[in-house]
């Protein structure tokens, strides 16, 4: 990981982006497709594969049994100058058949048609049944020892650091889905340690739809698109969702977490983690402890609306993978910290009257803090997705010594679960030996054969005891720090089908949540019952569900009745007396602004030296201006990144105008539907619209100079979050300290207390 800053090296991508601009007036901003600047023509000097590009990385070169190679990891990659066979075999075409005569049939003999066809259609592997759409990344994680005195893992030991892979994915929708989609999100990490690898296979909200694994089928295939139809793709607001979490009232608790903002996260950067299970550890002396796992993001919890989320699933589908990526290019590399919340290991396993076992219930905050005991950091994109975050393989039973798992009925089927999914996906029982999922300590499992075997083992006694290979492989003691599952006293019962009575409240937890929120949140939250609710055909449904948000809250329900034309009913449960948790809301605090994109309006005609300040000012802050303009290439000496064609609100975090450009010569309803948004003729209408979109986003919004009259052209000047100043030095100073709190709800004042 490089040892500059984040802040110098977004400046430096920036720079060194200008001073290569080509003839054609583009940059290497971040989003840079390839490590090469290509020419206009064909090249056709031999050369040898180039280089990733400086973010990228690889799985390390450790064999199929965990030894290091030493060879670098773009030996994983292709090879040579020249294109080959699979067998290595040279080419001297792969743009025709071989055939009988220019115009004849294509011979059987071709060999090369035949292999390269023959790969292309088997090309695709089945997709995951949930969280089918996903991207990842490398990283770091540094220990802060203070988990020390609860664990024996070697992972969290003072000053240790340990390379992870991350996988960021949402639930429902095929691979072909948009990224912002109202969904949950897995948030799963694989941590390389050299005591054996790690995985912590969590989500962004803290609990589940169901209690018992053995349901797993049934959400999923109601949260699926309809089998008859296959629509609607990726999302909830359909009958068979909702038919499922108002007949199972135990799913109401997710059900509001996923109503709520934390269902369209505003990016992966911007999103907590969750375990959602309790965990046990084990330390040095034996002792053992419940925990919960979090993860905390540096930038704080942020989320989409829910127009720029439906916007964003037409512009740009890629959106939340994109920005990942692009952080990570620029030098503004994701950070989180993980903490625990940590409980006494008692035989009843609850804290503060919760069941610690049942997957649908938190722990407030406010009882049980969360320790930081680590931090993450994200430094390094795929080299290639398929090979690493399409083949990347978590189980939850992968765990080091020191952490071991509770009885958990929804992480006990997920232990089953996992590793029968990797063996249809992945083609057999050696997908640990895939780069990706190799690990980083030495293996010598008594595994083998099977389809894709690719280590090559030695000794004729993989069974023991054995004498003919020397008694290897041997167990390991305490001495050797083995892998303990923990003696824990299972107690005498009938064998049953059943949940322990403390699972029966399904409703205090979801009410916890609604009264945590505040105002704008609420509004959200009833926006969104309201819109997935009325996308249903069957009325039953809704006024089924409507008895359940009635048992949760009478606001909430008389809210979403009202919008769906239906009268509230009355609860049929007594309303739980719970005292809210300000730690479950996302607002309220201040967060850093680094890595936040702003656009910045530049009229060509207009002040172009102040533009050059405020760019060099953004980047000071450790932010990324994009500038927008009604062409591409340079305006003043600078590089365009967007144009008016181009660019959309929902890109950018806050929006500075420069200037009050005319309409471009492209500002014509025939070629761009957004030349068509407004009437006026004196500024560009896509510039208009821009600051509109914006606005209704609760998104800060500065001007100076002839910016000004666009605020008041769009009707939005003297609003909250809407500042005029005489220099875009002083605008951007006026906007910065906005950004901290992520948007300016005051703009829109709540009608629900």
């Amino acid at each position: 990981m490089s040892s500059h800053k984040p802040v110098e090296i977004i400046k430096d991508v920036v720079e060194a982006a200008t001073a290569k601009v080509t003839d054609a007036g583009t940059s290497d901003i971040p989003g840079a497709p390839g490590s090469g600047t290509p020419g206009v023509e064909e090249p056709t000097t031999p050369h040898d594969p180039l280089p990733p590009k400086s973010e990228q990385d690889a799985p390390e070169t450790v064999t199929p049994t965990g030894a290091e190679t030493g060879a670098p990891k773009i030996a994983k990659g292709q090879q040579g100058a020249y294109l080959t066979t699979a067998q290595g075999a040279r080419l001297r075409d792969t743009d025709h058949s071989l055939k009988a005569g220019p115009r004849g049939p294509i011979l059987l003999q071709d060999h090369h048609f035949r292999e390269k066809i023959t790969h292309f259609d088997h090309e695709r592997i089945p997709e995951r049944v949930v969280h089918a759409r996903g991207t990842g990344a490398h990283g770091v994680f540094t220990a802060y020892g203070t988990a020390e005195a609860v664990t024996r893992a070697g992972l969290f030991k003072k000053g240790k650091e340990t390379q992870v892979f991350v996988r960021f994915s949402t639930v429902l929708g095929s691979r072909g889905s948009a990224d912002t989609v109202r969904d949950t999100r897995g948030f799963a990490t694989k941590f390389y340690t050299d005591e054996g690898t790690f995985d912590l296979v969590g989500n962004n909200i803290p609990v589940f739809f169901i209690q018992d694994a053995i349901k797993f089928p049934d959400i999923i295939h109601a949260g699926k698109p309809h089998p008859d139809r296959e629509i609607p793709q990726a999302q909830s607001a359909h009958d068979t969702f909702w038919d499922f979490v108002s007949l199972h009232t135990e799913a109401q608790h997710h059900t509001i977490w996923n109503m709520s903002d934390r269902g369209i996260p505003r990016s992966y950067r911007t999103m907590e983690g969750f375990g959602v299970h309790t965990f046990r550890l084990v330390n040095a002396a034996g002792e053992t402890t419940l925990v919960k796992f979090h993860w905390k993001p540096k930038l704080g919890v942020h989320s989409l609306t829910w127009e720029e989320a439906q916007l964003l699933s037409g512009v740009d589908p890629d959106f939340h993978r994109r920005d990942l990526y692009d952080a990570i290019e620029a030098g503004a590399f994701p950070e989180w910290e993980l903490g625990i919340q940590v409980f006494p290991d008692t035989p009843e396993e609850t804290f503060a009257g919760i069941d610690l076992l049942d997957p649908t219930k938190v722990v407030p905050e406010e009882l049980a803090a969360v320790q930081p005991i680590g931090k993450l950091v994200l430094n390094r994109t795929p080299t290639n997705f398929f090979a690493e975050t399409e083949q990347v393989a978590f189980h939850l039973g992968n765990l080091p010594p020191g952490i071991d798992v509770t009885n958990d009925p929804l992480l006990q089927g997920r232990l089953f679960s996992y590793v029968d999914t990797q063996l249809t996906r992945l083609a057999g029982p050696n997908f640990s030996q895939i780069p990706i999922n190799r690990p980083h300590a030495a293996v010598n499992d008594m595994l083998r054969d099977g389809f894709h075997q690719q280590a090559v083992h030695a000794g004729v006694a993989p069974y023991r005891p054995n004498s003919l290979d020397g008694g290897n492989p041997f167990p390991a003691g305490d001495a050797e720090n083995a892998f303990v599952d923990v003696p824990v006293t299972v107690a005498e019962a009938p064998k049953v089908r059943a949940n322990p009575a403390s699972f029966d409240d399904h409703y205090s937890q979801v009410r916890l949540f609604w009264l945590s929120m505040t105002p704008v949140e609420r509004e959200h939250i009833i926006r969104a019952y309201t819109f997935e609710l009325g996308k249903c055909y069957e009325q039953a449904i809704k006024e089924r569900q409507l008895q359940s948000l009635a048992n949760i809250d009478p606001v909430l329900c008389r809210e979403v009745a009202t919008g769906l034309g239906l009268p509230a009913p009355k609860p049929t449960v007594p309303l739980a007396d719970v005292t809210p948790s300000p730690a479950l809301s996302q607002l309220g605090r201040t967060w850093p602004a680094d890595g936040r994109t702003i656009g910045v309006v530049v009229d060509p005609a207009g002040d172009l030296a102040g533009i050059g300040e405020v760019r060099e000012a953004i980047l000071a802050a450790g932010m990324v201006p994009l500038l927008i303009a009604p062409h591409g290439g340079m305006v003043g000496g600078m590089p365009v990144q967007r144009t008016f064609a181009t660019a959309r609100s929902v890109e950018y975090d806050a929006i500075l105008l420069g200037g009050a450009p005319v309409p471009a010569p492209d500002a014509l309803p025939a070629r761009d539907d957004k030349a068509g948004a407004t009437a006026a003729v004196t500024v560009d209408p896509r510039v208009l619209l821009l600051v509109e979109e914006g606005w209704r986003h609760a998104k800060a919004i500065g001007a100076w100079g002839a910016g000004v009259t666009v605020l008041e052209q769009a009707g939005v000047a003297g609003t909250p979050g809407v500042v005029s100043a005489d220099s875009g030095a002083a605008a951007f100073a006026a906007v910065q300290p906005l950004l901290g709190a992520h948007r300016v709800w005051e703009r829109f004042p709540a009608s629900v207390a």
